[in-house]
């Protein structure tokens, strides 16, 4: 590991904005983020209440591959009055947003490092109003489709944290998993709200549909991906049970996929530009 990696790992062991595989945090996330924004550091994570505990409740919305955290940062300065956390298993593209957060002193954002499968761990049912995915990695080859954040295998598992009505954002520039996750709502009979592949395209800026969150972009995206690849968005809830008996029947259907030259296809050859 690079010595730049190193420093940036023993930083964030040292923010009170950045947990790392906690324990026991099911339920406590708006007590935590009134202690941050209180500044009652250090914050002990086993003092924390369950519940409001007269605590006013805020919408707790995720970032998930997080990344440099420019999403949840982002939305943070945009709703003051809800709160975000970024999950990732890069400590070191953690450190960014985290660092960002500390010196501009937005209270309302945090960050776990950890892998997303765990993810079912560190919340209570209903815990969570939002999930935002930007620019994941579409996990290209078929053998590891069930890796991609929009699999039925991960919305079975955010649907147990998930308040009911709540909404998905999957922002990306693979077309591939554009038309995989719209398979995915069709074939499990998910509630599709907005699905375009152009977001940036003016007619799709100028209609009612338009939602200003998706002006954000991420570091990723500022690399000039779109000068080639049209940017995808889809909204959708996982109002529906998701049979596992259909993932047989969803794995036949994308077997067919063209998989088509992006960026992330790069990446599968090891030119991961979220890296540099």
């Amino acid at each position: 590991m690079g010595q730049k990696k190193l420093i940036k790992f023993a930083a964030i062991k040292t923010y009170v904005n950045v947990l790392e595989y906690p324990q026991g945090m099911p339920g406590k996330w708006n007590a935590f983020f009134d202690k941050l924004n209180k500044g009652a550091y250090p914050i002990s994570l086993d003092g924390l209440a369950v519940g409001s505990n007269n605590i006013p409740l805020k919408p707790l919305l995720l970032e998930l591959a997080c990344g440099r955290g420019e999403y949840a940062l982002g939305l943070a300065r945009l709703f003051p009055e809800q709160n975000f956390l970024g999950l990732d298993i890069k400590g070191n593209r953690i450190w960014k947003g985290a660092s960002i957060a500390n010196k501009d002193s937005i209270k309302n954002v945090a960050f776990v490092r950890t892998q997303i499968e765990q993810s079912i761990h560190y919340f209570a049912k209903q815990e969570v109003s939002e999930i935002w995915i930007t620019f994941p990695d579409p996990q290209l080859r078929l053998s590891k489709a069930k890796k991609r954040l929009t699999h039925p295998q991960f919305l079975r598992l955010y649907q147990q944290f998930l308040q009911p009505g709540g909404i998905v954002h999957l922002k990306t520039d693979s077309p591939n998993l554009y038309l995989f996750t719209k398979t995915v709502i069709e074939l499990y009979g998910l509630t599709k709200i907005i699905a375009t592949d152009d977001l940036y395209g003016s007619a799709f800026m100028q209609s009612d549909q338009w939602d200003e969150r998706c002006a954000i972009k991420t570091y990723y995206e500022g690399l000039n991906i779109a000068s080639s690849n049209r940017i995808h968005y889809i909204q959708f809830k996982i109002d529906q049970v998701l049979p596992q008996d259909k993932d047989e029947i969803l794995k036949e259907m994308i077997a067919a996929f063209e998989v088509t030259e992006t960026h992330d296809a790069k990446r599968e050859r090891g030119s991961d530009a979220k890296e540099n």
